[in-house]
């Protein structure tokens, strides 16, 4: 079984064989060039994808700096699900760090599953929840954890991203500056 038919049991939980045939003919594949944009900020996000190989950076631009929200690594779905749900300008940019190769759902074919799988509104109410839980997840460690309980936790999670991004995205990603990061990563290496 396929990365994708693996990942698409784990986040939608599809109940049988001929309903995940159904919802895997209708992805495409797709590669993206290093430092190509999957979306920019205005654009409407057409489609949902999923992380075959390489590194997808989310993040928000501002005047004075981008604010990273999610680096999305192999085995992760991506898109702006504000965007893509509710057909709104996307605030976010989604640009590859790494030549990148991903499976992608457009939004005329995630509605056709509608109409294909009697049991897709329940498949898209679970894969709605697990992002809302990983949402919760994020903000709760902002919340509750200081930038040290931060940084480790990421780092035992997500250590190869370590060596994979600029660092200074890491940082964003866990809401702190990069000198802040950098003295926890020589706290912690003393």
């Amino acid at each position: 079984m396929s990365e994708l038919e693996e990942s698409i049991k784990s986040y939608f939980g599809v109940p049988n064989e001929e309903n995940l045939a159904t919802i895997m003919s209708v992805f495409e594949f797709q590669k993206i060039k290093k430092g190509a944009f999957l979306l920019k900020v205005g654009e409407y996000c057409r489609s949902l994808s999923f992380v075959q190989s390489g590194l997808l950076r989310m993040y928000i631009p501002t005047p004075d700096k981008d604010i990273t929200q999610w680096i999305s690594t192999t085995g992760d779905f991506t898109t702006d699900l504000s965007s893509f749900i509710f057909e709104t300008p996307s605030r976010l940019s989604i640009q590859a760090l790494t030549d990148t190769e991903i499976f992608t759902l457009s939004k005329e074919n995630y509605n056709r599953i509608g109409n294909e799988v009697s049991e897709w509104h329940e498949l898209e109410k679970f894969f709605i929840i697990r992002c809302f839980v990983m949402l919760e997840e994020r903000i709760f460690s902002h919340l509750s954890m200081t930038a040290e309980e931060r940084y480790n936790v990421f780092f035992e999670k997500h250590r190869e991203l370590f060596h994979q991004v600029p660092l200074q995205y890491i940082a964003s990603l866990l809401g702190m500056s990069p000198e802040t990061f950098s003295r926890i990563r020589k706290n912690l290496e003393k």
